[in-house]
């Protein structure tokens, strides 16, 4: 049996450990193909599975890993072949199925996408989960109806991986993005993604007043909590914010006004079990819509080795943009 590396985290009394284990593919999970794994990524809820900070590992031990990009090396199912190029976001996979830190995974066919032609698995990756939920919050928001002349869009998080693909594909589809951040050091950053105006998020922070000044057409929040409150009390009549994320927290302490009063509209996006029609169409907008030169600009390479180190980082704040990570 052929054997490969894998990244185990196992339940223990202190709460859970990481280990590298060889494993053999009569380890793996049930599935009915088997990918080849060249390439991961680390997103937040990544940082939160290897460090215990929240419970989003159910079943032990666990391959952690949300995402990955690879190769088809066997198949059971009639819509893939040997050699086929996947990606794979969510299902629950490094959550109750063995997930992407590893050389190897099977999964179930109705769970992967073909890899765009027009993306490498790297480019894949360097989009993963955040840059796919980012693309999700912009369909949301274009079938709300919402185009460039009504009004800026903001984005909170902004230098993180949701935001900085967020500001790059509504900059190049024309939209006037604010990017809202705690790291003002990174404005010029964010201006190179294509935001035109760059705020603190000290002025999103604290608890929202029921209605605030109309600043903006829509938003895509990937921090939530009060900052979320916040951006819906400002946005305009008619307008529609897009929540992805919950780095301030899961609560929503807001009023009702702006949705009776304003008739605004919050859409929620799930990356996890989103249908695969929704899926092969955000990766088929991605492929077409995103800078990759933008793309490769906030993308940052390291070795599957270091990603127990990079989580707690992730965690604060740490990782501009994306991270993608090289397995083997």
């Amino acid at each position: 049996m052929a054997k490969f590396k894998a990244l185990l985290a196992a339940k223990t009394e202190a709460g859970q450990s990481l280990s590298w284990q060889e494993l053999g593919d009569e380890e793996l999970m049930a599935g009915d193909v088997t990918v080849a794994v060249s390439h991961t990524t680390i997103n937040y809820k990544d940082g939160l599975a290897l460090t215990g900070k929240a419970p989003v590992i159910r079943r032990w031990p666990m391959i952690p890993g949300i995402d990955f990009a690879g190769s088809v090396i066997a198949s059971a199912n009639a819509e893939f072949k040997v050699g086929d190029a996947v990606v794979l976001n969510g299902w629950g996979v490094g959550e109750t199925h063995y997930g992407g830190y590893a050389e190897r995974a099977r999964v179930r066919g109705d769970w992967l996408i073909k890899r765009p032609a027009a993306l490498s698995a790297e480019e894949a990756m360097a989009i993963g989960t955040a840059g796919y939920t980012a693309m999700l919050a912009v369909l949301a928001l274009e079938r709300h109806g919402l185009t460039p002349a009504a009004g800026p869009v903001v984005v909170t998080g902004a230098a993180g991986g949701v935001g900085s693909v967020a500001i790059i594909l509504l900059s190049r589809l024309g939209y006037r993005v604010v990017a809202s951040t705690g790291r003002t050091s990174e404005a010029d950053y964010l201006s190179a993604l294509g935001a035109a105006e760059v705020i603190e998020r000290a002025q999103l922070q604290g608890p929202a007043r029921p209605l605030g000044k109309e600043r903006w057409a829509g938003g895509i929040d990937a921090v939530g909590s009060h900052t979320l409150a916040n951006v819906l009390a400002m946005t305009q009549y008619g307008g529609i914010v897009a929540a992805c994320g919950l780095a301030q927290g899961m609560d929503l302490n807001a009023s009702v006004a702006p949705f009776i009063f304003r008739g605004i509209t919050l859409a929620g996006i799930d990356s996890v079990m989103a249908p695969k029609p929704v899926r092969q169409e955000a990766w088929r907008r991605l492929a077409q819509d995103l800078d990759k030169d933008k793309l490769r600009a906030l993308t940052t390479r390291k070795p599957l080795a270091e990603v127990s180190q990079l989580a707690p980082e992730i965690l604060a704040g740490k990782i501009r943009g994306r991270m993608v990570l090289e397995v083997g």
